[in-house]
């Protein structure tokens, strides 16, 4: 028997990857709309209220929008910032722990958003097992392939006109205002007193990401070992996030962030100094994949009662 689900927004680079997955899979009826019923929420509330799940893969202002015009009963998941810290709603991070159940019987999931999800699988536990308190000063730097910028980033870093040496080669920082669009699911869902300070970096491949948090193990009032081994437990019986030994030997001696292009998971590091008093926490994964449209297709497997890595890499 199959189900029927919509994607509203399936020109965007999330929709069309959920689109590319699902259309695979003959347990799911994708439902259509015509162009110009894309430009009318109305149009896009019939259909929507016409299947069993829909992803609304949308600007905040679209998703907002149209949410009061469905019935209670569909299952909806969001893919914008709109929600991710709105209680009505359930975040999409199955592996946080009692997260899964919720999204199982959940008709309102807010799938997390890329740098959120690599900061949130380290802090979270921290504070959740005591390994750090919820004051700690937590800061984090991230690196993303530029698709996660969107049609207009990937067009701009793929422009046939693209000069052959161009300031874009190089990595860029930005969010130096400290006020970055994930900041609040960041300090909200982690369990966080403040707002952790974030620094995201562009750099010129296409896909993939890593989030680096530093842990002063002294101040956190913890040891190496002890992180090491909460974390370990934690995400023992996570579908799609892996842990790593403590101080396991790093690839190449180093970590490059597109590692993971074009996989689901996610995988952790964890490293620590000679004398024992410093941590680096590292979330590894693809931007597109646990940080976006494979983070949606897991909440909707456990929405809809199916396998939840069905149809993942």
């Amino acid at each position: 028997m199959s189900v029927k689900v919509f994607i509203d927004g399936s020109s965007g680079t999330t929709g069309l990857r959920i689109a590319d997955r699902l259309a695979a899979r003959p347990e799911i009826e994708l439902l259509s709309i015509s162009a110009e019923g894309r430009k009318d929420v109305n149009e896009r509330a019939s259909v929507i209220n016409s299947a069993d799940l829909a992803f609304l893969c949308l600007p905040d202002a679209a998703s907002k929008e149209v949410m009061p015009l469905l019935r209670p009963d569909v299952k909806v998941l969001d893919t914008s910032t709109a929600f991710r810290t709105d209680p009505a709603w359930d975040y999409g991070f199955p592996e946080l722990k009692g997260q899964k159940e919720k999204i199982q019987n959940s008709c309102r999931v807010a799938v997390p958003g890329c740098y959120a999800s690599g900061f949130i699988g380290i802090a979270r536990p921290l504070v959740e097992l005591g390994l750090a308190p919820a004051d700690y000063p937590f800061s984090c730097t991230g690196i993303s392939g530029y698709s996660g910028g969107g049609k207009k980033m990937i067009a701009e870093y793929e422009s046939p006109d693209r000069p052959a040496h161009s300031k874009i080669d190089a990595p860029k920082s930005y969010g130096l205002t400290l006020a970055h669009k994930h900041l609040p699911e960041m300090q909200k869902i982690s369990g966080l007193a403040h707002t952790p300070a974030f620094v995201p970096v562009v750099c010129d491949y296409y896909s993939g990401m890593q989030v680096l948090v530093p842990l002063d193990l002294k101040l956190a009032g913890t040891t190496a070992g002890q992180v090491a081994e909460g974390i370990a437990a934690y995400y023992k019986d996570g579908a799609m996030v892996s842990v790593h030994a403590l101080n396991e030997p790093l690839p190449e001696n180093g970590l490059y962030s597109n590692a993971l292009s074009g996989s689901d998971r996610m995988e952790l590091y964890l490293t620590v100094n000679a004398a024992g008093d410093q941590m680096m926490l590292i979330s590894l994964f693809d931007n597109l994949g646990k940080g976006s449209s494979g983070a949606a297709v897991q909440c909707m497997n456990l929405m809809l009662g199916l396998n939840e890595v069905e149809g993942l890499e």
